[in-house]
């Protein structure tokens, strides 16, 4: 079982369990509608610092964390402390190419785990990581239907509720273009009915539908 160092967790619990949490920077959004648990937004662009992992679905983030954290923590070429955002995001990443080892390629078990980045750094500012593992890129603009929840970080309680998301954007006459999201607000610490986490999958523009 792979974990965060105590260190990282110090650090995430004191940002995300205080009374300053809320004023840690999100990538910024215009909800378009709301109805309950669902939320469909209009996100500006933004820029990730992102990791592929191969390993499960729990165990991807907290192996993923590590790198990142690293990163943030000035394991980069500048040296430089980056401040934490939110949300910490999980996604199905692309299966192995073909070079890879066969037992990986069958596996096919791979996600990419990001962190935003402050909005104050463009892909030119931003930090490049001493880990080649991680990879620097901007999110562009786009239109997300979302859906809230709290809860534990099971592969259940996440396809349940990507299952309910599913159903709402096929109602609402709504079109997936991108794979589902995983996003994570909180740290391991905050109990499980205090979580926000969210069921995020990219949906066509306005125009286009």
């Amino acid at each position: 079982m792979h974990a965060p160092s105590a260190a990282a967790f110090a650090v995430i619990v004191g940002m995300l369990t205080t009374s300053t949490a809320m004023a840690i920077e999100e990538p910024g959004f215009q909800v378009l509608e709301n109805d309950g648990s669902f939320e469909l937004r209009e996100y500006a662009p933004y820029i990730v610092a992102e990791t592929r992992v191969e390993a499960s679905f729990q165990d991807a983030g907290s192996i993923a964390f590590q790198r990142l954290f690293r990163y943030i923590s000035g394991n980069n070429v500048a040296q430089q402390k980056i401040a934490m955002t939110a949300p910490v995001t999980q996604s199905r990443g692309e299966k192995i190419a073909m070079t890879a080892p066969v037992s990986q390629v069958a596996d096919g078990r791979a996600f990419l785990v990001a962190f935003t980045l402050p909005s104050t750094y463009t892909l030119a500012t931003a930090p490049k990581p001493l880990d080649t593992t991680i990879q620097i890129r901007e999110v562009p603009a786009q239109v997300i239907a979302c859906w809230r929840y709290s809860g534990r970080w099971t592969v259940a309680n996440y396809r349940q509720k990507e299952a309910l998301l599913r159903e709402r954007i096929k109602a609402r006459g709504l079109v997936a273009d991108g794979d589902a999201v995983l996003a994570r607000y909180n740290s391991p610490f905050t109990p499980w009915f205090l979580r926000r986490n969210e069921v995020l999958i990219p949906v066509a523009p306005l125009a286009k539908r």
